[in-house]
């Protein structure tokens, strides 16, 4: 089952220095419906001004993920560590109790990043900062519970795919979870769940539901629309306009 949440139904904040939208309940967003999906927690996507910045805060036993969509920025943390990334890099950061950690725009541009929350595992320790450059490819596993093909490690039985496709392109992913999040950051998208068998078509047609090469619930998304995935084997994606997205493979 594929279910589609549009922008306009997240949550938004203008505060002149941050502009926001929230996909999940976060400050004063809330949503007795929408408070995560399975070990994701947080979804947004920011606009930090020109000198702007988080000052140094606390969080919950998470990882979090950055990607930096244009811009610079510095991350600290109350450790003695900092890190510097920039357009198309992937920072992780695994939260530690009793740690602060801030951001600064450092860049002479508005920072665009998109930032997950993922529930971390108690029982698993992983590297404080972990980073990413992000390539032009079609797909890359941009994390993963063990950092196969050298994606970052998460601490959580989950897979973040990294896509980028041209107009015309398309993608099969497999899910490994029973639930999985798609979320168009640039650029217009059709997902659907292929049968493992097309049913033959009514009245010479497609079957109402089916599109013709026997897929199940096609779902249009553009900028910054997002899907939520139940227990679907694999997903097709396939490109209307040239499109970056991410899609969110969870564990139970």
């Amino acid at each position: 089952m594929i279910t589609f949440r549009t922008a306009k139904q997240c949550g938004h904040a203008d505060y002149g220095w941050l502009q926001a939208r929230y996909t999940f309940s976060f400050g004063h967003f809330f949503d007795p419906q929408m408070l995560g999906y399975a070990s994701l927690r947080v979804l947004n996507q920011e606009v930090l001004a020109v000198g702007a910045a988080f000052q140094p805060r606390a969080y919950p036993s998470v990882d979090i993920l950055n990607l930096i969509l244009q811009g610079q920025a510095e991350y600290r943390d109350s450790e003695g560590r900092h890190i510097q990334v920039a357009t198309g890099d992937a920072l992780l950061l695994a939260a530690q109790a009793g740690v602060t950690y801030s951001e600064q725009n450092i860049g002479s541009t508005p920072l665009t990043r998109l930032q997950l929350w993922m529930d971390a595992c108690p029982s698993r320790e992983n590297a404080g900062v972990q980073r990413l450059a992000l390539s032009d490819q079609p797909h890359l596993l941009l994390a993963s519970p063990d950092g196969e093909d050298g994606s970052l490690q998460l601490r959580q039985q989950a897979w973040v795919h990294h896509v980028r496709l041209e107009a015309g392109q398309s993608l099969m992913l497999e899910l490994k979870g029973s639930r999985a999040y798609l979320q168009s950051v640039h650029g217009t998208i059709n997902i659907d769940s292929p049968l493992e068998t097309a049913p033959p078509p009514r009245h010479g047609g497609a079957s109402q539901g089916d599109s013709a090469d026997g897929a199940a619930n096609p779902t249009l998304l553009t900028c910054g629309d997002g899907a939520f995935i139940h227990n679907e084997r694999r997903v097709r994606l396939r490109a209307q306009t040239p499109l970056r997205a991410l899609l969110i493979d969870l564990a139970d």
